[in-house]
């Protein structure tokens, strides 16, 4: 693995393991750490229960203690932000682990429309695995905070994510990342 390859790791409360993928580490600014994958990259969900290979380039903005993650998604993909709720990224050795919430804030490319998706997921989720009072809170309080904030256009969900996607596809061209 080169320097800039980083392993995402999402987990469920109880630790299972649940999304799982390759990115490489673009760099880092005042948002936080900003990651990539280019069109091509196999996302895995689970031991192999669902392999998906993506067909757009995306960045994702690790931001350093917020309850959530943003993934930017290049044209034509239909969401133009896709938003998890989750616990701090914890980052060690080419890895970064955060625990997904179940709440996702979505913003759609045709009408930049904001919707707050997998609620339901996120109340069954509440009694299954015993989130803590102060977890709830947080999780619903990150998704009232981006759902303000996709819709408003407030940095970095306005237009400083494309400088991102930009500098996502001339390393995936510079080091030959792009599937043939």
């Amino acid at each position: 693995m080169a320097d800039d390859d980083v392993r995402i790791v999402w987990r469920k409360f109880d630790g299972s393991l649940h999304w799982h993928h390759p990115m490489t580490r673009l760099g880092q600014d005042e948002f936080g750490v900003w990651l990539g994958a280019p069109a091509g990259t196999v996302y895995t969900r689970g031991e192999r229960d669902l392999v998906v290979t993506v067909e757009d380039d995306r960045v994702v903005l690790f931001p350093r203690d917020g309850w959530w993650t943003a993934e930017f998604q290049a044209a034509p993909a239909r969401l133009d932000a896709y938003c998890d709720v989750a616990t701090p990224a914890v980052w060690s050795a080419g890895e970064v682990t955060m625990v997904d919430l179940d709440l996702d804030v979505c913003r759609v490319r045709e009408d930049m429309s904001v919707y707050v998706d997998d609620e339901d997921e996120f109340a069954v989720h509440q009694v299954r695995y015993g989130y803590p009072a102060d977890v709830v809170e947080k999780a619903e309080a990150a998704a009232v905070w981006l759902t303000a904030a996709l819709r408003d256009g407030v940095e970095p969900f306005g237009s400083h994510y494309r400088s991102w996607l930009d500098r996502l596809s001339v390393v995936a061209g510079a080091a030959n990342l792009r599937p043939a």
